[in-house]
């Protein structure tokens, strides 16, 4: 069983990079990620910054982020995470134009098991499976970009 791992994988939005690199933050991300609810706990109006600390729930697990690095005018950001009992891990976004006017966006995940559920989760996390999660993402996001709404609330 994988006991760390590091994936990352890049897609390109349809969208310029000033109105993209937002929907990688908290709040930004309520726009396209059912279930997206995070509790802000520092700051509370949840305003993205280094420093800025808050916790999701999905299933039954709930996880603690904090924000390390906060670069709005480079857009990056990279985010520290701990899902107690399973795992430790860092994300980072990192934007890009690209040359038809949309966005390059490359996101890594890095994680390392703090126990057997931890170790079968990274087990669960190849590489493929890292790019389809991903790719999700672009859909996602893209609808979004595309129609103001989340692609689970669109009723084609």
């Amino acid at each position: 069983m994988t006991s760390h791992l590091e994936r990352c994988h890049s897609i390109v939005l349809s969208g310029p990079v000033d109105r993209v690199f937002p929907l990688f933050t908290p709040i930004g991300e309520t726009l396209w990620v059912e279930g997206w609810d995070p509790e802000f706990l520092h700051p509370q109006g949840g305003a993205t910054r280094q420093g800025m600390v808050f916790r999701t729930a999905h299933g039954d697990e709930t996880t603690l982020w904090a924000c390390a690095d906060w670069d709005p005018v480079g857009h990056r950001v990279r985010y520290v995470r701990v899902t107690p009992d399973s795992r430790f891990g860092f994300v980072e976004v990192v934007c890009h134009p690209a040359a038809d006017g949309g966005t390059e966006a490359s996101i890594a995940y890095t994680f390392t098991a703090l126990s057997a559920a931890g170790r079968s989760y990274l087990s669960g996390l190849t590489q493929d499976a890292f790019a389809r999660m991903i790719d999700a993402w672009k859909f996602r996001i893209d609808t979004w970009l595309l129609t103001g709404a989340s692609a689970a609330s669109r009723h084609d």
